[in-house]
């Protein structure tokens, strides 16, 4: 059996039904579930049958599905599904022999990109796949990478990828730190991650405010609307382009940025630039002068504080007496 994205969807939704101990799910509960999970990843989808349906269990039942141990219990003449053993889930086992081969497939597909413009990440994720999924042959582990396993935004990207793509209106729930919380309508049109968090862009119909940024582990709850989607033909790659991160503060442009840094980490700074904009230049004592062309923000700020007395700001001069009240402050911390 092929496996889509549709069927991963309606596998993931049947294994919750199967783990769910606090309800009985009969043949058309599942049904159910399954044809409501396809119509939030998708309002245009016809849903599927019971005859698919059927072949979803074999499949999941089977050695070259997920082994799972689906059981039919009744009560009287009803009968209903789940796990004969609880704590089973798809998503804790190996990776089976039909996904290997989807796997194997699409990386065969992306790495025939490997090297043209634009494409410069599928070296990277092909590896990182390969590794995890043990597609090389070989079950010991040779490449990591960071991930936040504790993050609790991770549930919405889905939700909010799926909503882009459908061009769906969303009513959010947001709790920001320190503040109350509050519902807006949301119409999404972009998902940026940094420094592991992700970020949801998009028009806030209340504020009509089109470059909206939402933290999604701030979002308490997110609900599909019937409303008309806003599109919108904003190049978000040139919209990041004048700033770090993911704050950008309306009507500001962006000015010049002259740092000196020590020769110590001269090196790591020219391979590894802050910026896109950023042009350096070596001095005859082997520090490193750089110059940014970007808006000044708290994330430029703790990136300069990062380099510690490896830095110094050059101009503008606001933003070196924000990064010097910043140091005199912290070392305050150590001079009790």
């Amino acid at each position: 059996m092929a496996t889509n994205k549709n069927a991963i969807l309606r596998y993931n939704t049947l294994d919750k039904c199967f783990r769910n101990l606090g309800r009985k799910y009969a043949f058309e509960d599942l049904l159910e579930a399954v044809n409501n999970a396809l119509y939030e990843d998708n309002p245009k989808t016809n849903g599927i049958k019971t005859r698919q349906l059927r072949e979803d269990l074999k499949f999941m039942r089977s050695e070259a599905g997920y082994g799972a141990p689906i059981i039919t219990l009744s009560q009287g003449r009803e009968k209903y599904y789940r796990y004969e053993d609880g704590s089973f889930s798809i998503n804790n086992s190996p990776i089976n022999s039909t996904e290997a081969d989807q796997l194997k497939s699409a990386l065969q597909m992306l790495r025939r990109f490997e090297g043209s413009p634009g494409f410069e990440w599928v070296a990277e994720l092909s590896n990182l796949m390969a590794d995890k999924f043990s597609l090389t042959g070989d079950s010991k582990s040779v490449i990591s990478y960071e991930s936040n396993i504790d993050y609790s935004g991770y549930q919405w990207i889905s939700v909010i990828f799926n909503a882009i793509v459908n061009k769906q209106v969303l009513s959010v729930t947001y709790e920001p730190f320190g503040k109350d919380a509050f519902s807006l309508t949301f119409h999404p049109y972009y998902l940026k991650q940094y420094n592991g968090r992700w970020f949801a862009y998009g028009l806030n119909f209340e504020k009509q405010i089109d470059t909206w940024n939402l933290a999604l582990d701030r979002i308490s709850g997110v609900q599909n609307l019937k409303d008309d989607y806003v599109s919108t033909d904003r190049d978000w790659e040139d919209f990041f382009y004048d700033f770090i991160g993911p704050t950008k503060t309306e009507g500001q442009n962006p000015i010049e940025v002259q740092l000196l840094f020590a020769e110590s980490v001269a090196n790591y700074v020219i391979t590894k630039p802050l910026h896109p904009s950023q042009k350096h230049e070596l001095q005859s004592d082997g520090s490193l002068m750089v110059r940014l062309k970007l808006i000044p923000n708290y994330e430029l700020e703790t990136l300069i504080l990062g380099f510690g007395d490896k830095v110094e700001v050059l101009v503008p001069m606001n933003l070196r007496q924000r990064i010097s009240r910043r140091i005199f402050h912290a070392s305050k911390q150590y001079n009790k």
